[in-house]
């Protein structure tokens, strides 16, 4: 019985798990940034090449 007493007090482990939680959010949020910023580089190149073309 002590030993599951001592476990479950136990929170040396609670923070990693936290803070790679963290990380996969931050991660997430990024990846979404990322692929909108991207998408948005592709439509203005291809505004210019239009612009371009029809010159």
């Amino acid at each position: 019985m002590r030993h599951i007493s001592k476990f479950h007090k136990d929170e040396d482990g609670l923070s990693t798990v936290e803070y790679i939680i963290i990380l996969i959010l931050i991660a997430v949020v990024a990846i979404g940034a990322w692929r909108n910023f991207g998408e948005s580089v592709e439509y203005q190149v291809h505004e210019s090449t239009g612009e371009v073309n029809s010159l």
